[in-house]
């Protein structure tokens, strides 16, 4: 019976991965800071099976002592590195850190424990603005990486597949939105962005149309589904070297995503699409002056990156979980219980 070990584990993907490990037989060893070891007893302490491993992104092979090592090596059957900044507005320098560094430092780790298999998990961001389809098989393409998040998404998977010497597999979600039942969600990202829009146009009068910009396609999954999928595929046999897109089977449309929340939230739909060129005038809301993205709260950092350039090939995805009854569910069947959490706990 062979353990775990996940970085990431206190974070929003990572909490409900371990959740689904706990399903399983053997311990799991969960990288914190000193300061969050509380949270590690908090939330598991009763398993009497999730220990805290302390340690830093920052620093070889996570700052995990050799004693440690020494002792765990050759136990641990799965490496999930989780720990990444997830965020479009973070700056070039906290990309480079967390996301590439410590990448670095988390396949350092897996060498050293020779573990059964590194799951490193990527961000379709990593294609960058590719244009056309890109599919499960392809990494190094050219595509542009000109957002500090596309490009260290990018060279942390390269890490992942140039140093490690152990096995490994790619995990590349989509969006990440709130739980599909609960709808729980940890911070405003995403279409969560829109919501406060969504919420002003509420009080709107229903025939009253609204104008929204041309913001491509995109593509939304939420957390049950990535974990879920997550630790199935890892534990299927002879997948090693490969990567997974754990997206949505299609694409939607962006402002179709804005409407199923508005539908939701009784607001009025855009029915009126202006070309990109033109997004500096568009989702006005009476009583907001100037500029409606910033004043919303929508960051002009993510404006250019809202759509996706390319779609988003799953078939090896879908392949791995035929039969195991884990699949995106259309945005449609679970928007309310994310439109409602967002209200109740984030507004």
């Amino acid at each position: 019976m062979a353990d775990y070990f996940v970085t990431g584990a206190t974070g929003f993907i990572g909490r409900f991965l371990v959740g689904r490990l706990l399903q399983r037989d053997g311990d799991i060893h969960v990288l914190v800071r000193e300061s969050s070891k509380d949270k590690v007893e908090q939330r598991w302490g009763g398993t009497g099976r999730v220990h805290a491993v302390i340690g830093d992104l920052s620093e070889a092979k996570l700052g995990v002592s050799d004693a440690w090592i020494e002792q765990h090596k050759g136990t641990i059957g799965h490496f999930f590195h989780l720990a990444a900044i997830y965020d479009m507005t973070a700056d070039e320098e906290r990309n480079r850190v967390a996301n590439v560094e410590g990448t670095r430092h988390a396949v350092e780790l897996a060498n050293a424990l020779d573990v059964g298999c590194l799951h490193h998990v990527s961000s379709v961001a990593a294609a960058g603005m590719y244009e056309g389809t890109f599919t499960e098989d392809m990494f190094d393409e050219g595509q542009p990486l000109d957002h500090p998040y596309h490009a260290t998404k990018f060279e942390s998977e390269q890490i992942a597949r140039t140093e490690s010497t152990v096995p490994w597999r790619v995990y590349r979600p989509a969006i990440v939105v709130g739980h599909s039942q609960t709808g729980e969600m940890d911070k405003i990202d995403g279409p969560y962005y829109f919501f406060r829009a969504i919420q002003l146009a509420a009080k709107l009068p229903e025939p009253v149309p609204l104008i929204g910009p041309k913001l491509g396609e995109t593509n939304v999954v939420p957390v049950d589904f990535v974990a879920g999928a997550m630790d199935h595929i890892a534990h299927q046999p002879g997948l090693d070297g490969r990567a997974f897109h754990l997206v949505a089977p299609e694409s939607i449309r962006s402002v179709d995503l804005i409407n199923a929340f508005a539908k939701v939230a009784g607001a009025p739909r855009i029915s009126e699409v202006l070309p990109e060129a033109a997004l500096s005038l568009s989702l006005r809301i009476p009583g907001v002056k100037g500029r409606a993205l910033p004043a919303l709260g929508i960051p002009g950092e993510i404006v250019d990156y809202i759509g996706f350039t390319c779609h988003f090939d799953s078939s090896q995805t879908q392949q791995a979980l035929a039969g195991s009854g884990i699949a995106a569910p259309p945005i449609d069947t679970y928007a309310p219980a994310l439109w409602s959490y967002w209200e109740r706990e984030l507004a």
